[in-house]
């Protein structure tokens, strides 16, 4: 496979705009910040968690 060129990346908007339309687009931008925002906060209770019990990798 080929590395993804900025004519691939274009086209890939153009569906997308084409799919959603230009309005829904921010809400969808939104809601995937908000998802990211709180697989972090997850992932950071957990890395924590295991620390304090004491069953995080010791190097």
């Amino acid at each position: 496979m080929s590395k993804i060129g900025p004519f691939e990346i274009i086209l890939i908007l153009v569906v997308v705009v084409l799919l959603f339309g230009g309005r829904k687009i921010p809400e969808l931008m939104k809601g995937i910040g908000q998802g990211l925002k709180e697989f972090k906060k997850a992932k950071d209770t957990a890395s924590d968690t295991d620390s304090e019990k004491g069953t995080g990798k010791e190097n």
